[in-house]
Parts: structure tokens; C-alpha cells; sequence
């Protein structure tokens, strides 16, 4: 089911649709500031063992997961003050933050380290898909097994089919990954430069 939303401002009608379909156990695709992203309820471990299957992963590679902000990412993860000040300064953004997980995150969402990685992108319809959901979602790149990135909803719908529940078409996203920035000590570590600028943290 393919729905068209507005990136600017996303309509709410549809948004809880999409959200309804995730309460579901539903899997989905949804544009963020980097990718396109397949996602499901963070909470539904069946949903979740349906994108490990999708995407071919191994299952020591753990999702990262996207939050509606800060204050739901001290929920979900240890956060110190450094780390808070840090995220405050370049969120939403295009950054994956690695940070300790608490023990909200189901265990299969944690490295044998504990860690999780965790976005909040800026781009309204994820976002207010998370808000409506009240749960963190799923973040993987909606790629082919190949690795080919689909840039364009559309792509995805006719690639995936019924393995997905529902594709959202917010218009196009920049197709560069996220920075991945570990804040686990205070000494940040940098594990992938991307979209976000990590001058910051050199």
C-alpha cells in the first residue's frame, strides 16, 4: 500500500494509518534525511525477525532505531551530560548516535556491548510517525541485497511488494548515510562520516 505524504507538513489522518499498521506488526518504508528506511515497532519482536529475514542480516548486526527526540532517547539509552549537550546541538539531524541501551530495548536491538544505535532524522513524517506510534521505530536502509539504494518510494513498492505493509512517498531524500558517532565515554568516537558534519568531534 503505497500512501503519499506531504514532507512539509505530514497528514495526520495518514500518519496514524501507517502508525496503525505498525501497531499491527506491520513493516514499512519511510523517508528519513539520509535513506529511504524500512522500519517496524521496536517492540514487536516477530516484526523484527521479519526485516532480519527481508534484509538477508546477520543477526549480531543490530538496527538502529529512530526517537522523536531527546527526551525519548534518555529512555532508551544512558545518556550523560556530555552526550545530552552533544545530541541537543545536532538534532534532528543525519547522525546515528551509539550509546548504552537501557533496558527498554529489547535484547536482539543490542550489540554483545549493550550498545544500540539511535537517530533522530530531520524529516516531519518520520518523526510524527514515531510520535503517533509511541514507540521508537526500526531504521535499515531500503536497499536491495545487493546493496543498490532505491532511492524513490515508488522503487521500493514495486521491489519489496507484499513483503512490506505499507510505503510512504515523501518525495526525495539525499541518498548519503548518516554519521555514525559513538558517545558511549565522553570521548566521542567517530565510526562512519557521512551527511552530518563530524568537524564537531575532531
Amino acid at each position: 500500500m503505497l500512501f503519499t505524504i506531504n514532507p512539509d507538513n505530514p497528514q495526520q489522518r495518514l500518519i496514524n494509518r501507517v502508525a496503525d499498521i505498525l501497531k499491527n506488526g506491520g513493516l514499512i518504508a519511510y523517508p528519513t534525511d539520509t535513506y529511504y528506511g524500512i522500519g517496524c515497532d521496536i517492540l514487536n519482536k516477530r516484526a523484527i525477525e521479519r526485516i532480519y529475514q527481508l534484509k538477508q542480516r546477520n543477526k549480531n548486526q543490530p538496527f538502529s532505531f529512530i526517537c522523536a527526540d531527546l527526551k525519548n532517547i534518555s529512555q532508551y539509552a544512558k545518556v550523560s551530560n556530555y552526550a545530552y549537550k552533544t545530541m541537543r546541538r545536532l538534532l534532528p539531524g543525519p547522525y546515528t548516535f551509539i550509546l548504552t541501551g537501557s533496558k527498554l530495548v529489547p535484547k536482539i536491538m543490542l550489540t554483545k556491548r549493550k550498545t544500540a544505535g539511535i537517530r533522530v532524522p530531520a524529516n516531519n513524517i518520520c518523526l510524527a510517525l514515531v510520535d503517533a506510534l509511541g514507540n521508537p521505530v526500526i531504521s535499515t536502509s531500503a536497499t536491495a541485497p545487493d546493496g543498490d539504494v532505491f532511492h524513490d518510494a515508488s522503487l521500493i513498492n514495486d521491489h519489496f511488494g507484499s513483503r512490506l505493509d505499507a510505503v510512504i512517498d515523501g518525495g526525495p531524500v539525499s541518498g548519503m548515510p548518516s554519521s555514525v558517532v559513538s558517545l558511549e565515554q565522553d570521548v566521542p568516537e567517530i565510526i562512519r562520516e557521512g551527511l552530518g558534519d563530524v568537524s564537531l568531534f575532531i
